[in-house]
């Protein structure tokens, strides 16, 4: 179809080939690969082939200058977000940038007035707001399901290193602009914001529990990487009014059984798989005992469903409408971990700049 809006991925690593293009042919109708990018021609020729790419490049200023694309999915590591995004938004491109979109609120924000300078949309990951279960935990809230909620918790753990079995270089999510806050903190913070609203200040501590691993496999096996950023991460958000929530984000622990955000009222309280859409929403309510909610969801067998975000770009090209998942709550979610950073160095608590993003309205009506 001559009509469908056309993609190009720039970065073909573990994310891509796990999660992404496995989904897209759920975007079939409104959407067309015709590009992808890698620093290595072997994976970037692999990666199109595999997935029905017409073009692959090595070089993603090459790729966004002769491919054609409409869209962009910014897949890359998590340092190089800023100058990624900001290139293809230069080039023309609405984007679908992975998380943290930037590696400051500031740099944050000067993707959202790029994009805006260019009539341009850009969304920005985690697709957490999207997913079924989270939607539906929103509706709860708004009935009052649970009374007032003043406390809550979430955890975003990435599982201990070494990972066997993972196909990419891991080093960028151990190297100085990564680590587990900005890779998986970002989950909890943006539900949890999503839901409660902007967090006003922030006290955290951080330790670094290994200062090294080696790769046991796979096409960087015995590559020794350093661990250049704290891997445990406590922190403490108040939300004012009385409200605050405890988040975990970690490189240092194997499996928890608690579920990745808990929202605990005065009538009840409400368990949610952030990592999952195929797990059903817990809910006790006042008086009775744990319910199993299952919602229903698109992704076969489960699993984190990003395809969800770069849907929800493709949405907003074609419909003019403003992005739930904006680059202000990007933003801000960028602006609380800063904060938290700031707050463990310092040992004291840090307030949230409050002009960056004000609240939590849905522009697609709930």
């Amino acid at each position: 179809m001559s009509d469908r809006l056309k993609l190009a991925l720039l970065g073909c690593g573990d994310v891509a080939v796990r999660d992404y293009l496995p989904e897209l042919h759920r975007l079939a109708d409104r959407v067309e690969l015709v590009a992808v990018s890698s620093r290595t021609e072997t994976r970037a020729r692999a990666v199109a082939e595999q997935f029905g790419a017409a073009h692959w490049y090595t070089d993603y200023r090459q790729m966004l200058a002769e491919s054609g694309a409409d869209i962009v999915a910014n897949l890359t590591p998590i340092q190089v977000h800023f100058e990624t995004t900001l290139a293809a938004l230069q080039a023309g491109k609405h984007v679908y940038s992975e998380k943290p979109v930037a590696d400051s609120a500031r740099h944050a924000l000067t993707l959202r007035d790029e994009a805006a300078k260019r009539g341009l949309t850009l969304v920005c990951a985690p697709s957490v707001l999207l997913y079924p279960q989270v939607r539906y935990v929103r509706s709860l809230l708004a009935d009052n399901a649970i009374g007032p909620v003043y406390s809550a918790r979430g955890q975003g753990h990435g599982g201990v290193p070494p990972w066997p079995g993972f196909p990419s270089d891991p080093s960028p999510f151990f190297a100085q602009g990564g680590g587990p806050a900005v890779d998986m903190g970002v989950y909890p913070l943006h539900a949890l914001t999503g839901l409660l609203g902007p967090v006003k200040r922030v006290m955290a501590m951080s330790a670094r529990a290994q200062p090294s691993f080696t790769i046991p496999d796979g096409p960087f096996e015995g590559k020794t990487v350093p661990v250049e950023v704290d891997d445990n991460w406590h922190l403490v958000l108040d939300f004012g009014n009385r409200r605050l929530a405890s988040v975990e984000a970690s490189n240092c622990v194997q499996r928890t059984k608690a579920p990745e955000m808990e929202l605990l009222g005065l009538q009840g309280s409400i368990a949610v798989n952030l990592l999952d859409v195929a797990a059903p929403v817990e809910v006790l309510r006042d008086g009775g005992s744990w319910e199993q909610i299952a919602v229903p969801y698109e992704r076969k067998g489960g699993g984190p469903d990003h395809i969800l975000g770069v849907q929800h770009l493709v949405d907003c090209v074609l419909t003019g409408r403003g992005p739930l998942l904006s680059a202000e709550h990007a933003a801000h979610v960028v602006s609380v971990i800063t904060a938290a950073q700031r707050s463990s160095w310092e040992g004291r608590a840090v307030e949230v700049d409050p002009t960056i993003w004000q609240g939590t309205e849905d522009p697609w009506g709930g």
